[in-house]
């Protein structure tokens, strides 16, 4: 006899609670418990992004283990737990928010990809990408007949086979930029090449993606199949003539520097929605929509950065570490059982990095690539995370992959993501750079012939005139073997992904990585340093470091050493006000500064700047500037004097050389002076200043523009005064560290100790100044003495005036 009852199904949850006061308990509403779900997991996984940072991990790995933990493979197995914090009845809307974020994050994943640098791809990295494709896919179809077979006896044969073959053979573009970034081989072949076969990768899998859910997506006729793939192609042609359109009109409508107006980003927003609705509607998905609206908008454009801006934080702070619990919850590896499982497990990894690997590298050495860095790029295509996530929750959302199959295929690409960095360090070893000799570390030098190669550094654009202009006026007569300098831009890397777009736009800053020719889609640093080149004599490569600020000054130095320099340029922490007084930029800068100056294989210069030569760059034939050196005696002043020579090479400059002496009447018999006060006398032994300034007389003899100043000081305040009559110059060359009686008076704790006490009393608010300052320290192997305790000081005298 048939049973009357009925089951009854659990009322739906409502929005807020009215208090635990009242009664209600707050994990029994939507709202407060969606609250709790979010906090514990950014809190996990921030913790365990904390203890993998060691490891070198990227961010994504302690996102999917945190997923997998709070999930039925780890804490899910008490009960309690997972009924309390994740209720079956709560899991639509944590599903909901999670695909909500994803859909935004996809959008930003496309707006890293710029399909027309994509049509300019060099035939060396569409060689490897289609390797790194075509070789795992074939497995990945391979390893699928095993699987159904095995453990997926009841799945579709066409869709699954698909789904094996785009999952073996994506290759996670924004996880890779995190890595190399991370590793310090963004900017370097390996990493450029690496980086453009990412991205054809990453087009080539959604496109298979696509056809793969238009494969899934119906139990009926093969008919509905062709009709959502014909639709969803249909959406992409009617975009890609109707959307750039569109943003372009947005874009120009952007001034550089300015905010975006607020309609243009709800509009973007807006039609991100509205297309996700529609390939929903189609029946591929969702996040197609949006990624593909995301690869259509303008990168050139303040546009693109404003939207990553303002969407990054909250949708990767928040939102998508959502989608890993969601996709941990859906992880057992409990499914795992018995030797067969983990067999079809090991056979799976094998696989995946056997098809990426060995593909890529036979690619890379038929494109003559070295063995060393096409198993570096076989490693590095071999990233897998997020994207492969996407992929293989679509099939288990669809029903193409069961539970065992999906667990065995997230733990593949964790395990292959995590490899990743150790093997290239181990391989590769990016921070381990030869430490090849040199000879011309510093600008004082016998061979005067030799050329001459610096290193110049720069946060923003505000310092490029400046730059650009001292450049000229230290290019001398091109006797020397002529300038060759290498402009680098110094980028942080944050923990935000909107670095990977940060890093695309760098990569067209001087080090095209996958355009062979001229193009005319050039940022303003790239066509100031070209046209600067093009009017001098001076040989220019704009260059990009991007690092976080702890490990920038690595970046620097590793340039220097490889390239052979002889010194290097840093911008000073602050910048003057309109008032004329100095504000900080950022204090982390200054410790990029003290760094660098400690660890620098060469000599080093900071520059205060206060405008040399305007806002713009002044001719060669218009250069009428004076500059003024500061001599008390040491290397320091040595360095900044030879230096001074040089530019007064250069037509348009009036160097005026004052040199520092105590007068004899006060210096007492017991105090031993660095600098004789009676250079004409022969019979005394002559001090290497002495030597240094008689030679550099005698090769000046006859150039009129340099002007010896001889001035005999009794006390402190006499050569502050006598400071005071030259400030009305362009710039000041100092040492940073000068040795004398006079500067010993000096050295107190100034604002900025690693400027040394001259440089510290001329950026005085008392000392009044409008002329750039450059602060010099030669190179000497290792520093000691005042030099490096002035670097490590504490920072409790900073401050923003």
């Amino acid at each position: 006899m048939a049973s009357n009852s009925t089951v009854k199904c659990p009322p739906p949850m409502k929005a807020t609670s009215n208090g635990v006061f009242q009664g209600d308990d707050p994990l029994h509403f939507a709202l407060p418990l969606v609250i709790v779900q979010i906090c514990l997991v950014v809190v996990l996984t921030r913790v365990l992004a904390y203890f993998l940072r060691p490891l070198r991990q990227p961010r994504v790995i302690a996102e999917i283990i945190g997923g997998i933990l709070l999930g039925p493979s780890a804490l899910g197995r008490n009960k309690k737990y997972l009924n309390a914090i994740f209720p079956p009845r709560s899991l639509t809307v944590l599903d909901t928010l999670a695909n909500l974020g994803l859909l935004f994050f996809l959008f930003l994943v496309g707006l890293e990809l710029d399909p027309k640098a994509l049509r300019r791809t060099g035939k060396k990295a569409l060689s490897i990408a289609a390797a790194g494709i075509s070789l795992p896919f074939i497995l990945g179809i391979g390893t699928s007949f095993l699987l159904r077979h095995t453990i997926s006896e009841d799945t579709s044969k066409g869709p699954f086979l698909v789904f094996m073959g785009v999952a073996l053979s994506i290759t996670a573009f924004p996880v890779l930029a995190r890595i190399l970034a991370e590793l310090k081989i963004l900017t370097t072949d390996v990493g450029r090449l690496a980086m453009s076969a990412a991205a054809i990768n990453d087009m080539a899998a959604w496109i298979l993606l696509a056809l793969a859910i238009a494969l899934s997506g119906t139990d009926r006729s093969p008919v509905v199949s062709i009709w959502v793939f014909l639709s969803g192609s249909g959406f992409v042609i009617l975009c890609i003539f109707v959307a750039p359109r569109i943003f372009k009109w947005m874009a120009k409508r952007c001034a550089q520097g300015e905010p975006v107006d607020e309609l243009y980003v709800c509009a973007t927003l807006t039609a991100v929605l509205a297309a996700a609705f529609v390939t929903d509607t189609i029946g591929i998905h969702a996040l197609f929509g949006a990624f593909v609206l995301g690869v259509l908008v303008p990168k050139e454009a303040p546009f693109a950065i404003s939207l990553v801006e303002k969407l990054e934080d909250l949708v990767s702070g928040l939102f998508l570490p959502l989608y890993f619990v969601s996709s941990g919850l859906k992880t057992n590896v409990a499914t795992i059982q018995g030797a067969q499982s983990w067999g079809l497990l090991v056979l799976v990894i094998f696989t995946a990095c056997f098809g990426k690997i060995v593909g890529t590298v036979c690619v890379s050495l038929w494109c003559k690539v070295p063995f060393r860095e096409a198993l570096t790029l076989g490693f590095l295509m071999n990233t897998k995370g997020l994207v492969e996530l996407i992929v293989l929750n679509i099939g288990k959302d669809r029903g193409v992959l069961n539970d065992q199959t999906f667990a065995i295929m997230v733990l593949m690409a964790l395990f292959t993501t995590f490899i990743t960095t150790p093997f290239v360090i181990t391989i590769y070893k990016p921070a381990n750079i030869t430490k090849s000799k040199y000879k011309h570390r510093t600008i004082q030098r016998k061979e005067s012939n030799s050329q001459l190669r610096m290193l110049v550094c720069f946060h923003s654009t505000r310092n490029i005139p400046t730059l650009i202009n001292l450049m000229e006026i230290s290019r001398g007569t091109g006797k020397r073997g002529g300038l060759h300098v290498y402009a680098m831009h110094l980028m942080e890397l944050s923990e935000r992904s909107s670095a990977i777009l940060m890093a695309l736009k760098a990569r067209n800053n001087g080090m095209p990585f996958w355009r062979k020719g001229h193009d005319s889609d050039k940022n303003q640093i790239a066509v100031a340093f070209e046209a600067f080149q093009h009017l001098s004599q001076v040989s220019v490569r704009p260059t990009t470091a991007i690092s976080a600020m702890s490990s920038m000054h690595i970046d620097i130095c590793k340039s220097a050493q490889r390239k052979g320099l002889a010194m290097i340029i840093l911008p000073f922490h602050k910048h003057p006000r309109l008032d004329g007084h100095l504000e900080t930029t950022r204090v982390d800068l200054r410790h990029v500064n003290r760094r660098v100056l400690e660890h620098a294989p060469c000599s080093v210069a900071i520059l205060v700047d206060h405008g040399l030569g305007g806002l713009s760059h002044v001719s060669a034939s218009n250069v009428a500037y004076v500059v003024t050196v500061l001599f008390f005696g040491g290397q320091d002043d040595r360095e900044s004097l030879s230096y001074g020579a040089l530019m007064a090479e250069h037509p348009g400059i009036t160097l005026n050389v004052v040199r520092f002496f105590v007068d004899a009447n006060v210096v007492g018999d017991s105090i031993q002076l660095d600098i004789n006060t009676n250079a004409d006398d022969g019979g005394k032994e002559t001090t290497p200043d002495e030597q240094f300034i008689r030679e550099l007389k005698e090769r000046a003899s006859n150039n009129n523009s340099i002007k010896f100043d001889d001035k005999v000081v009794s006390d402190v305040a006499e050569m502050v005064d006598t400071i005071r009559k030259y400030s009305r110059c362009n710039l000041f060359l100092v040492g940073r560290m000068p040795e004398g009686q006079l500067v010993e008076a000096l050295n107190k704790k100034g604002e900025s100790p690693e400027l040394g006490p001259v440089a510290n009393l001329l950026i005085s608010a008392d000392f009044p100044n409008t002329a750039s300052i450059l602060v010099v320290q030669q190179y000497r192997g290792k520093l000691n003495g005042n030099s490096l305790q002035s670097l490590q000081v504490q920072d409790s005298g900073e401050s923003n005036d």
